[in-house]
């Protein structure tokens, strides 16, 4: 983990999960110092009723404890900042035995400067004097080595922590990295299949009509050119709207209408303010070649397709309906609709997770809708590439 990653200096307090809930800041940090200075004073007064017999009030023990182990608290939180101001931040990414030796003179200077100090304010005496006690000198010692150790403890409880922090997010950014690439792939291979075969026979309707209908061939190329320019300008954008969409899937329907004539009519209905809608990219169009494929062309005087967007409530709704051969006789040739309903519901899955959905219903006196919900709040996971 570099310089950079490493967490601040830990409070003791945070080792309650209670005051881990709020962020580290100054006033924080310094409202958490006096409480556990506080607590500290309090609990060594209780230690120290315990093993003295004299008879004295509560609080002739308690305040003066309480002052000097908040003079001793806020020095060490003072000396720690100062280090760290002086030093660029070094003295807070320390690890190690350095980190537990500058515990250790931080937390031995603060405490032999707060029992002086205190005792001075206490008693009005010189604090040297006290100081120079070899017993109280040893106590004191013996005190900042034990809060040095739980600093340290502290620090790297908190290290600990924010490795674990970092190990996670790290893990879900390669998840959705993950994400991002499997449904680019599924992209690509959904084009891969829509492209060879409706080029090939794109050019081959071409070629069939050059000598006896050279008109409508020349139409069908001009068609199919206004396609590939739809289709080329949607792969190389970095994300795609509901009219980007639409404008590819009326290219797609151009080139058909040449080829299958009378039999097929087509209208797209989509209101001005849901034409910069963002959506996934290829979202329409293989619905629409499935309701070509299995819908228009196995009915001999084929039919209309209808594209349509509206909003309902908190859904996007889009549907692709066409007067086709129906549900029924769709779902005995492709059992769930085929291999492109099949890879749209997929990328749903992969793009919003439970939140998008297909629904596939009997259009009356004949035909099937396909509808796609999708959540409006919901943004679908980026799968294009940088250009």
């Amino acid at each position: 983990m570099n310089n950079r990653s490493m967490p601040p200096l830990g409070h003791p307090l945070e080792l309650i999960p209670f005051f881990r809930r709020w962020p580290p800041s100054m006033r924080r940090n310094l409202l958490y110092t006096l409480i556990w200075s506080c607590g500290l004073g309090a609990l060594l007064t209780a230690v120290e009723i315990a093993f003295l017999h004299d008879r004295k009030p509560l609080l002739g023990y308690l305040l003066p404890m309480l002052l000097i182990s908040n003079l001793i608290g806020f020095m060490i939180h003072g000396g720690s900042m100062l280090a760290s101001s002086l030093t660029d931040g070094r003295s807070s990414r320390m690890r190690g035995l350095p980190r537990l030796m500058f515990s250790i003179c931080l937390v031995g200077s603060s405490v032999l400067l707060g029992l002086g100090l205190g005792n001075a304010l206490l008693s009005g005496k010189n604090p040297f004097e006290l100081l120079a006690n070899r017993s109280v000198l040893l106590q004191s010692l013996v005190l900042a080595v034990a809060i040095a150790l739980v600093m340290y403890w502290v620090r790297g409880s908190a290290e600990k922590r924010l490795e674990r922090a970092l190990d996670e997010a790290r893990q879900k950014e390669l998840m959705a990295s993950t994400a991002r690439l499997l449904a680019e792939a599924r992209l690509r291979a959904l084009q891969a299949q829509i492209e060879p075969h409706f080029l090939y026979n794109t050019l081959a309707n071409v070629v069939s009509l050059i000598g006896p209908k050279p008109a409508q061939a020349q139409h069908m190329l001009e068609r199919f050119i206004d396609y590939l320019r739809a289709s080329l300008a949607s792969s190389r954008s970095e994300e795609a709207t509901l009219g980007t969409e639409t404008r590819l899937v009326a290219a797609y329907l151009d080139v058909l209408a040449v080829r299958m004539g009378e039999r097929l009519r087509y209208r797209i209905e989509l209101p001005d303010e849901l034409r910069q809608f963002a959506i996934a990219p290829m979202l329409l169009q293989p619905v629409v070649e499935n309701a070509i494929s299995h819908g228009l062309e196995p009915k001999v005087e084929g039919g209309e397709i209808v594209v349509s967007a509206r909003v309902e409530g908190a859904w996007l709704c889009l549907q692709i309906s066409d007067t086709g051969v129906g549900l029924q006789e769709t779902a005995s040739a492709k059992p769930g609709g085929g291999v492109g309903l099949s890879n749209l519901r997929e990328r749903l899955r992969s793009l919003y997770g439970g939140a998008a959905r297909v629904e596939l219903l009997e259009n009356q006196p004949c035909g099937m809708t396909v509808r796609l919900m999708l959540p409006l709040k919901a943004s679908p996971i980026s799968i294009l590439p940088a250009p």
